[in-house]
C-alpha cells in the first residue's frame, strides 16, 4: 500500500512532540538513572512524580515518572499546539473519529485535552505549558549523555497502514518507510512535524506499545560517554542495542533500558525534513542496512518488547512479516 499524500493542511495543527508519562516502581532509583546517568534535569518532584526536562528545552518537562502498582506502563503521550484555538479543533476532529475525548488537570500545564489514536494509544494536547529560565550555557549542569531535548516516540502498531492513514489526517508527514515486498504493507513508518525525520514513528508487532522514547544528543561521541558510564556504574546489562548508525534517518544511535524496563533510544545525527515536498524515503524490509547502515541487525528484544498504555488492550499484528533479527 503506498503511503498517503501529505495532508498540509490538517483540521487542527500540532507543533512538536513534547513529553511523555512513564510508570515506575521505585521513584529514586528512576530518578537517579535519568538524572545521573542520563543526564536530565529535576523541575519538580513530590512523594509520587518527578518532572524533568533536557537542556534545551524551556517547557516545565518532557519525561514524568510517576510510582505506580503497574510499573513498566505508559500513561499518555503528550503533543504541543501551534495556538490554544487548536485544542477545540483537535477535539472536533477526534470526536468526528469516534475517539473519546475529555479535558484534564494536569500540573505545570494549561488546558489539556485528552484522547487517543485509532489503536487505543492515550494522547494529549495542549498549548500553554509553564516556561523555565534557559540553562543550555550552564554547562555544570551536563552530566552523563548531556541530552538536549525529547525527540520521538515509536510506537508498536499491529496495523501501520491504519497508523499511518491516521496521523496523516492529523498533518504528519512521511519522512520514511519500510514496506513487506511480498504484501505490499506497511511495516514501519517515519512521520514528523517538527522538521526532523519523526515526531511519531511505528513499528510492525503487538500494540499498541511504546516501542521507545528517544532523546537527542549533541554528538555521537557523547553516546560512546555514556556506554562508558552505564559499564562502569552498574547497568552495563541494561545496553540493549548499538551504538550504531540507522540506514532508516541516517541517526546515530544507542538504544538503553531503564530500571522499569523502559525502552529509549539516544539519538543524534538525522536530517532536515522541513520541505512539505519532501518525497518519502522507501525501504525493503529485507535490507540489511534498512536496520543499521553497517549491516548489523537488530537483537530478538528489540522487535518482541515495549512498554504497555495503562488500560489498553494488546491485539496481535495484522503482518505476520519478520525482518532480519540478530541470533
Amino acid at each position: 500500500m503506498p503511503v498517503p499524500s501529505p495532508n498540509l493542511h490538517p483540521e487542527f495543527n500540532t507543533l512538536r512532540l513534547s513529553h511523555v508519562y512513564l510508570n515506575v516502581a521505585d521513584l529514586q532509583a528512576s530518578r537517579s538513572f535519568y538524572t545521573d546517568t542520563l543526564g536530565l534535569q529535576v523541575t519538580d518532584e513530590s512523594d509520587t512524580h518527578v518532572y524533568l526536562r533536557a537542556m534545551e528545552e524551556r517547557g516545565h518537562h518532557c519525561l514524568v515518572l510517576q510510582r505506580s502498582d503497574s510499573p513498566g506502563t505508559v500513561e499518555a503521550l503528550g503533543f504541543k499546539t501551534f495556538e490554544e484555538a487548536d485544542l477545540d479543533r483537535a477535539e472536533a476532529f477526534f470526536q468526528a473519529k469516534s475517539q473519546p475525548t475529555a479535558w484534564v488537570e494536569r500540573a505545570y500545564q494549561g488546558r489539556t485535552l485528552l484522547t487517543r489514536d485509532n489503536n487505543g494509544v492515550p494522547l494529549e494536547f495542549y498549548h500553554a505549558m509553564d516556561r523555565l529560565p534557559p540553562i543550555h550555557q550552564q554547562y555544570a549542569l551536563y552530566k552523563g549523555v548531556k541530552p538536549l531535548r525529547i525527540d520521538h516516540f515509536n510506537c508498536f502498531s499491529p496495523d501501520v497502514d491504519a497508523s499511518v492513514e491516521f496521523y496523516n489526517d492529523m498533518g504528519f508527514r512521511v519522512t520514511e518507510y519500510t514496506e513487506d515486498a511480498a504484501s505490499e504493507k506497511l511495516w514501519a513508518a517515519w512521520m514528523h512535524r517538527k522538521g526532523g525525520v519523526h515526531d511519531m514513528a511505528f513499528t510492525n508487532g503487538l500494540g499498541p506499545r511504546l516501542h521507545h522514547l528517544a532523546f537527542w544528543v549533541p554528538t555521537p561521541l557523547n553516546i560512546i560517554d555514556l556506554l562508558d558510564l552505564m559499564a562502569t556504574t552498574g547497568y552495563v546489562k541494561h545496553i540493549e542495542r548499538g551504538p550504531g548508525r540507522h540506514g532508516i534517518s541516517n541517526a546515530f544511535f544507542l538504544y538503553i533500558r531503564d530500571p522499569d524496563g523502559h525502552r529509549i533510544e539516544i539519538y543524534c545525527s538525522d536530517y532536515q525534513t522541513v520541505d512539505p515536498d519532501l518525497e518519502p524515503i522507501k525501504w525493503d524490509l529485507t535490507d540489511p542496512q534498512r536496520q543499521t547502515l553497517w549491516g548489523a541487525p537488530a537483537p530478538k528484544s528489540w522487535f518482541e518488547e515495549g512498554s504497555p498504555f495503562v488500560g489498553v488492550d494488546i491485539v496481535k499484528s495484522q503482518l505476520a512479516a519478520s525482518p532480519i533479527i540478530a541470533p
